[in-house]
């Protein structure tokens, strides 16, 4: 049965918890209003008691009755009544005690245990999801801080070139004017507000700053410091009483610390240092420190100053230290000597301003880096704290509807026990209470108010350059195999090779089945994430610290962390309409024809490691003879992992569409992915290029790690191009256009994608193969030419096919294309600029129409006479009007 620790997640965290505690906090005033029934039946028993115990005492104060008659039978009669009257008082007061102490007393006690171990649980979760979300805010400030220093260093280098070029690269006789670059240099932006001050390895906020601050005021002992010739300074403290208030009341374990956190109240403004020259804070009595105004301004004390006496001349105070005039010329000197003029301390006297936006950018972006890390440790800490909180609150729960079960049961026995007349109402307790089922009411609780499984949600390191070498968790999938140079990343073959190395040793089948079944602590994944997070190969070394289970949970993990699943939920809705459908359902071969056009839409990197967790999966169930309820159980515990939506609510949480996609992944693995190694084979031929173009489109590369060389070979393109007024005529004699046409070579402003001319055919070896390629990263056989010159770029990712997943990112080489003069054009990255434009149709030699890019009927007008592969070639020239 699904628990806690898998139901209440939230893209927020906030969302989940809100919605656990709100229901624990109902289950609290439900526990009173039972115990609030028992005090008040308890109350109506005693005061029932009562009233029956007056009836006696009150008829004894008559005189005159019953009392004068012995011997008479009517007497005997009365006294039987009056007997009864007395054992029903004792009997409602028997009630009212047992109620009292079988219910009341330990009911009572357990509810404020439990209303205790609820409000525990989330005061701590929630000062954790309180650190994390302003940890997540300062990230996003150091972002951007990041990525400002950044764009202003570009933009001066830019300035700076185009303003600084030799004129000897323009052309003279060009008609178009060139106008003089100016040069902007960036505003000086106004220093926000500091939010957060990082004082010793702690990071507070100003409210938590100026309680430091108070306290500090109040207990450090204040004095007075006379300085020769400069005067006498108010609120002084040593930095022997500062040194030894930090070790007592902030947790300083050493005196270097202490030093440290006491530097810190020094560069923040709060002390400076009187009677020395310098700002350095050092445990000694004989340093003095001044509170500046910046901290009594901030704590609201206010500040202890000298009255003023009458002005004299300086001479006349020469020989008075404590003079007003002195004290003031002192602290005037002092404070320039400590913070504005002061030439030995300035660290980067002869920096340029490119220099020092390269130093600035360098060091936001260590600031960046250690911010993200801090949050990705907050949030792990926190994801462990939330499953152990989850998992207790779920013990809680439970034993809360077991205790009011007994509850009632024990209620229902206080007053069987005294009034056997009630016995009816007591059965009718006994079955409402019998009634009740513990796990029936937390299975309702969960399928009506759970708010998402275990997702989480990772904030990686976003390298303004877009490189991802550091990181493995949380990357996008295809980015991860480009910077490891694989169709597959390789923290997934590297584990699923060291699980199937270590099958072996593992002592039978069941063992070898339950590694993927088993509840792995989050705290032991994550120290494993911790380690293999670093975007380089995975020792192997590593992996065998750790047990099997651990191993194949951190693969796992890495599933969910992928920002989007396996399978991309943009055709999650394909994969619902397939089951959904009842031809589809009923026919499987309709519907695993449906899966393989489906899954032929995914990116190469999905495919090909979709591929191999489904083949090791197929070899482990076949291998270890496993039964249909190991199947079952697997599939439904990968389904997260490999298929999700977009968005969770209440509707998607109880579909079971990725459960039966992994199910026919297992049953028919060779059917679909034969059939899209074989469409992978087909992209390849020259026959098949143009349609699995056609068939589906790679999304736009977002890539700018070549956005600088790209804007520098632009603009020395715009600067050396010039246009002839007069052409001169065309080499075949063809007829002459009204439009003048180019001479130049065709630099055209997007990427031409030049097939292979008709003498020279396409050279080198297929491979229709999902598997991994070898290291050299080499897939095709490329023809080179030593006339290639160095400069040319790598061609975006936008602009290669993508229905072949066959290809991989590295085996694409940069290479320029030939035209018809015999140059070579530069293929630049446009950042994907290409995808989002038809090839242009030219008038009579328009050999490349939309239906051959489409691979419509006319794409064999691609193929020579005889089966020989001619290809397409691109020139730019003007069109034909």
């Amino acid at each position: 049965m699904v628990g806690f620790a898998d139901s209440f997640w939230s893209g927020d965290y906030a969302g989940g918890l809100g919605v656990l505690f709100g229901k624990l906090q109902q289950g609290v005033i439900e526990n009173q209003q039972v115990l609030t029934i028992a005090r008040m039946r308890a109350d109506a028993e005693e005061m029932y008691a009562r009233k029956l115990g007056d009836v006696i005492p009150t008829t004894d104060r008559m005189t005159g009755g019953f009392a004068k008659d012995d011997g008479a039978s009517l007497r005997k009669a009365y006294e039987g009544v009056r007997g009864e009257m007395e054992a029903a008082a004792k009997s409602h007061k028997n009630i009212a005690s047992n109620i009292s102490e079988l219910v009341i007393i330990p009911f009572s006690r357990w509810c404020e245990a439990h209303e205790s171990r609820v409000q525990n649980s989330q005061d701590d979760l929630q000062a954790r999801l309180k650190a994390h979300d302003k940890q997540s805010e300062y990230v996003r400030k150091l972002r951007s801080a990041y990525f400002n220093k950044c764009r202003q260093l570009e933009d001066l280098e830019e300035e700076n070139k185009l303003a600084f070029q030799s004129p000897e690269k323009q052309d003279i006789s060009s008609p178009r004017s060139v106008q003089t670059p100016t040069i902007k240099l960036p505003e000086a932006q106004e220093s926000e507000d500091e939010e957060y001050l990082e004082i010793g390895d702690e990071t507070y906020d100003l409210e938590q700053v100026k309680k430091i601050l108070t306290h500090m005021i109040n207990t450090i002992k204040l004095g007075e410091a006379k300085v020769p010739i400069l005067g006498v300074y108010q609120n002084v403290s040593t930095g022997a009483d500062i040194t030894e208030y930090i070790q007592r009341h902030m947790g300083a374990t050493s005196v270097s610390y202490a030093e440290r956190i006491g530097q810190d109240l020094i560069t923040h403004g709060f002390l400076r240092l009187i009677g020395n020259v310098g700002s350095t804070f050092a445990n000694s009595s004989r340093m003095n420190y001044q509170w500046r105004s910046k901290a009594f301004k901030i704590t609201g004390i206010p500040e202890k100053k000298r009255r003023l006496d009458r002005v004299s001349s300086i001479g006349s105070t020469t020989g008075n230290p404590d003079s007003p005039i002195v004290g003031s010329m002192g602290e005037i000197l002092s404070t320039t000597l400590n913070s504005q003029w002061n030439p030995l301390n300035n660290q980067h006297s002869n920096e340029t301003p490119g220099d020092r936006l390269r130093r600035e950018s360098m060091e936001a972006d260590e600031r960046y880096k250690a911010s993200v890390r801090r949050l990705d440790e907050l949030r792990c800490q926190l994801e462990e704290k939330m499953i152990d909180h989850f998992k207790f609150m779920e013990r809680c729960e439970l034993d809360r509807l077991k205790a009011i079960k007994a509850v009632i049961l024990d209620f229902s026995g206080a007053i069987s026990n005294a009034i056997p007349s009630l016995q009816s109402t007591v059965d009718n307790m006994m079955l409402y209470q019998e009634t009740i089922q513990p796990l029936g009411d937390l299975r309702y609780l969960l399928e009506n108010y759970r708010t998402g499984a275990f997702v989480p949600r990772v904030q990686v390191y976003d390298n303004y350059y877009n490189h991802v070498d550091e990181q493995t968790f949380g990357v996008d999938l295809e980015a991860r195999a480009r910077a490891d140079r694989k169709r597959v990343p390789i923290i997934i073959t590297t584990i699923l090779t060291f699980l199937d190395q270590h099958y072996p040793d593992l002592e039978g089948d069941e063992a070898r089945r339950g590694i993927w079944l088993v509840d792995v602590p989050l705290a032991a994944t994550h120290h494993l994430r911790n380690i293999i997070n670093t975007g380089k190969a995975i020792p192997r070394e590593v992996l065998e610290r750790y047990e099997i289970p651990i191993v194949a949970s951190a693969l796992k993990l890495y599933l969910l962390e992928l920002p989007d699943s396996l399978v991309s939920s943009q055709i999650y809705e394909i994969i619902k309409t397939i089951y959904s459908s009842a031809d589809s359902s009923t026919s499987a071969e309709t519907r695993i024809s449906v899966l393989q056009n489906t899954l032929g839409q995914l990116r190469l990197a999905n495919i090909a490691s979709l591929d191999a967790i489904t083949t090791h999966f197929t070899r482990l169930i076949e291998l270890t003879s496993a039964d249909e309820a190991y199947v079952s159980a697997l599939a439904t515990n990968l389904s997260p992992c490999i298929l999700r939506p977009r968005t969770d609510n209440s509707l998607t949480m109880h579909e079971k569409h990725a459960y039966r996609l992994i199910r026919d992944l297992f049953a028919h693995k060779e059917a679909i992915f034969g059939e899209l190694k074989r469409a992978s084979a087909l992209s390849h031929t020259p026959s098949g290029g143009n349609a699995s173009n056609a068939a589906r489109m790679r999304a736009i590369s977002t890539d700018e790690s070549n956005r600088r060389a790209n804007m520098e070979a632009r603009n020395r393109a715009i600067a050396s191009k010039s246009r002839n007024s007069s052409p001169a005529p065309h080499a075949n004699g063809a007829r002459n256009h009204r439009r003048d046409r180019s001479s130049d070579p065709p630099t055209t402003r997007f990427p031409i994608h030049a097939s292979p001319s008709t003498s020279e055919p396409r050279r080198g070896a297929v491979r229709a193969s999902l598997e991994v390629p070898p290291e050299n990263g080499s897939s095709v056989t490329t023809k080179t030419s030593s006339s290639i010159p160095e400069h040319s770029s790598t061609i975006s990712e936008a602009t290669t096919p993508s229905t072949g997943y066959t290809a991989d990112a590295n085996s694409i080489a940069s290479a320029p294309s030939e035209d018809t003069n015999g140059t070579f054009a530069e293929k630049r990255d446009s950042s994907g600029r290409s995808s989002r434009f038809l090839p242009r149709k030219t008038g009579r030699q328009g050999s490349m129409g939309f239906n051959r890019m489409s691979g419509g009927p006319n794409a064999r007008d691609s193929m020579g006479s005889e089966g020989e592969y001619r290809g397409v070639q691109l020139s730019d020239k003007p069109m034909d009007d």
